[in-house]
């Protein structure tokens, strides 16, 4: 419980941009360090979690859960909920303060890529659970397609992807 604790603290101290940019080292952690499930086991826990009401956090209870029980996801879900929100908390009033400083603009402009590039990261370790291979990567091109170039809800491109995806595999 105490490894549960500290993993998921240290995640979300470095969650700029929420659960989608930590979630390749979430998973590195969860599958490669500690082997706690399988790359399998972890996208289908996180798609549970993308299916559930709720903010995408909840994954976090499941992996939890998944290793050591309701007690784990409740320390897995705290521990990755509080830290955030207590930093969030204690230096709101400061950043509101500074709203106009030059600083602050270039800090917030510096921070874009960095989370784009974790929100990337993310997606490809979700695509590619046992590794990339080009039916999938063929799959999330057509689908970022779509959602580019069309106005479908994204959950019909979702479900035409898995279709697509059970029908090759």
């Amino acid at each position: 419980m105490l490894q549960i604790a500290i993993y998921f603290t240290l995640l979300s101290l470095v969650s700029v941009g929420g659960i989608p940019s930590v979630m390749p080292e979430m998973q590195r952690l969860v599958v490669d360090v500690q082997g706690w499930m399988s790359a399998a086991e972890f996208t289908q826990l996180f798609a549970i979690a993308q299916a559930a009401p709720g903010p995408n956090v909840l994954v976090t209870a499941l992996i939890g859960w998944k290793v050591a029980g309701l007690a784990g996801g409740m320390v897995a879900l705290a521990a990755f909920c509080a830290p955030a929100a207590a930093l969030a908390y204690s230096i709101g009033g400061f950043w509101d303060r500074m709203r106009d400083a030059p600083w602050r603009k270039d800090f917030q402009r510096a921070l874009v890529p960095i989370t784009v590039g974790f929100i990337v990261s993310g997606g490809y370790v979700l695509a590619t659970p046992q590794g990339p291979d080009w039916p999938s990567a063929l799959i999330a091109v057509a689908s970022a397609a779509a959602l580019y170039a069309t106005r479908l809800n994204p959950l019909w491109i979702l479900s035409g992807g898995g279709v697509l995806g059970a029908a090759l595999f």
